[in-house]
């Protein structure tokens, strides 16, 4: 359990008389089995968490054995609500002080039982960002957050990786969303979802106009059909064998973009599908060399090959350098 999403359920179980499994789930963002562990992991610790069956029953805590949230000032507990990131995501949203300020005031509260123990942030640190991530430019998100609570609309310049020029675009924003990492602004442009990474937001100006965002839909709705959506739609489905020593390494870097055929599987190579949004996107594959074998789509062995024999000429000795090398050798 990472200490934000302790400090929430115990936010949460001291607000409320009685919350249901399904509830507390559905409000920190995480499955029934995780919740189940985390509640196993309080009682453990030694905290009075209880669960009642029935139409009246769900989980509570011993009056007096929570947190005490009267000292926590309205923006404390804003901040403190705020789950899943780690200190480092914290300062890029100028969060760090009402959130170390709040936690502070929380520790002074507890009770000795659980002084007994570790603090948490002693034992558990969080760094969602990716390996050999380089530093980041572009729009921050501190300088967005207060333009997205007031719920303006924004006129952005976004520059997109497949396009020759930024575009101009207003959008409707629902929030900031940290994602493995990296920032994004998700927004209706043209009442169509949208992610945008703030990298790649150039210029950005408040639009005096109240945001217009579709009906029932939230932040974390948008979010998670946008993240479903990527992770699922594909335009190419590209068939390979991968050899035993790389499948680790291609399951951490393909992701979800993997599919491994367990059957077909042998003591050296392994029968896998990969999904690809587009035909470009199996350059992907060029980093594992001989040790991936791409059996189809044709276009796709095609586009290979023609990147692979791109990088040899790219490299191949050019001629003056082998005169050069004739020349050097024929003087001594």
């Amino acid at each position: 359990m990472t200490p934000d999403r302790f400090f929430s359920l115990m936010l949460l179980l001291a607000s409320r008389n009685a919350v249901t499994t399904q509830e507390l789930a559905s409000a920190l963002g995480v499955s029934l089995r995780t919740i189940t562990r985390d509640l196993n992991w309080l009682r453990d610790a030694g905290l009075p968490v209880t669960a009642q069956r029935g139409r009246l029953g769900g989980v509570t805590m011993l009056p007096g054995s929570g947190l005490d949230l009267t000292r926590l000032t309205p923006g404390e507990r804003d901040h403190l609500s705020l789950t899943g990131l780690d200190e480092k995501q914290r300062a890029e949203l100028n969060a760090s002080v009402e959130s170390r300020r709040a936690l502070s005031k929380i520790a002074a509260t507890q009770s000795r039982g659980v002084h007994e123990l570790l603090p948490l942030t002693d034992v558990v640190h969080v760094d969602s960002r990716p390996w050999l991530q380089a530093h980041t430019s572009g729009t921050t998100p501190a300088s967005l957050i207060g333009p997205v609570r007031r719920g303006r609309q924004l006129r952005i310049e976004y520059d997109s990786p497949r396009e020759s020029c930024p575009r101009d675009l207003v959008v409707d924003p629902y929030g900031l969303f940290a994602k493995a990492g990296t920032w994004y602004l998700v927004a209706d442009c043209a009442r169509v979802p949208r992610m945008y990474r703030l990298e790649r937001i150039t210029a950005w100006k408040e639009v005096d106009q109240p945001r217009r965002i579709r009906e029932n839909q939230t932040l974390a709705t948008v979010a998670a059909a946008l993240v479903d959506q990527w992770e699922h739609n594909h335009a190419i489905e590209v068939s390979a064998t991968i050899d035993q020593t790389q499948i680790e390494r291609a399951r951490r870097i393909l992701g979800q973009r993997l599919v491994q055929d367990d059957q077909d599987a042998s003591a050296t190579r392994h029968k896998v599908r990969i999904r690809f949004l587009h035909l470009e996107d199996v350059r992907t594959l060029l980093p594992f060399g001989s040790t991936i074998t791409v059996h189809g789509p044709t276009e796709a062995r095609a586009h290979l090959r023609d990147l692979a024999t791109n990088l040899a000429h790219h490299y191949a000795p050019s001629p003056t350098s082998s005169l050069a090398t004739t020349s050097c050798s024929c003087e001594h």
